[in-house]
């Protein structure tokens, strides 16, 4: 009686108890995961407020300089001239008929290769060259923070494993420029707008904006700016263009 006992088959399968004990040690696991990772965010929530609150700050303070410069010069019976633009915003206005191979080589190294593409440049002295070669084809100016942000922000896409994606998460940002760290979009705004060390990579991430045709349509896109076309460097008012086609 009692070896029928002994042999008497558990009343729960020895498999079947090894996979709950599995499944309960993942679901832990799991768990685990899911609460540090909500840890790490919060954390991540209050550096990158922390950091915008600080930008903000520093934009702030940059344009009430330049309104005390003014003042004083003013006062002085002078002139104040403020320092020449380090960032400027580019936007291919024309399409690819007639385009001779210089030109065409320069619009590709600025990444305009649709029309209404746009991307930000540094101002020096060679892109500045590269610029008045593709003037016939191009409107640009200097862009202000208000423009750089709603850019970045309406139609920012990075380029993450050589494709075109949504600046959706500020994971992704992390993930491709953590290590500048650059981990948000104020990060890339400052960056862009500011014109910093890391510029040239924080720019190469963003893809070029593709804008759409502007509102109310262009004047004349053949002659320049100055003359009552849409060609050529038109300064500040690029704003505007932006405005109408973003």
């Amino acid at each position: 009686m009692a070896d029928k006992e002994a042999k008497k088959v558990p009343s729960v399968p020895e498999s079947l108890l090894k996979r709950r004990k599995a499944y309960a040690a993942a679901k832990a696991r799991r768990l685990k995961r899911v609460l540090a990772q909500k840890k790490f965010r919060k954390v991540q929530r209050k550096v990158i407020y922390e950091r915008a609150k600080a930008y903000h700050k520093e934009y702030r303070h940059m344009y009430r300089q330049e309104i005390r410069m003014a003042r004083m010069a003013r006062k002085a019976g002078n002139y104040y001239v403020p320092a020449e633009p380090k960032l400027a915003f580019v936007i291919r206005i024309r399409g690819i008929n007639g385009v001779s191979p210089k030109v065409r080589k320069v619009l590709q190294l600025l990444r305009l290769r649709q029309i209404f593409n746009g991307t930000f440049v540094k101002l020096n002295k060679a892109s500045i060259n590269m610029l008045r070669i593709v003037e016939p084809y191009i409107a640009w100016g200097y862009p202000n923070l208000k423009s750089v942000h709603e850019l970045i922000y309406k139609r920012g896409y990075g380029k993450i494993n050589k494709k075109r994606i949504a600046l959706t998460d500020n994971s992704l940002i992390r993930k491709c420029l953590g290590k500048l760290g650059i981990i948000c979009m104020e990060d890339v705004v400052h960056e862009i707008y500011t014109v910093g060390k890391n510029f040239k990579v924080v720019n190469n991430f963003l893809w070029p904006f593709k804008l759409s045709s502007p509102r109310g349509g262009m004047k004349k896109k053949t002659i320049h700016f100055v003359e009552g076309g849409d060609a050529g460097n038109r300064e500040d008012q690029i704003n505007r263009l932006i405005r109408r086609m973003n």
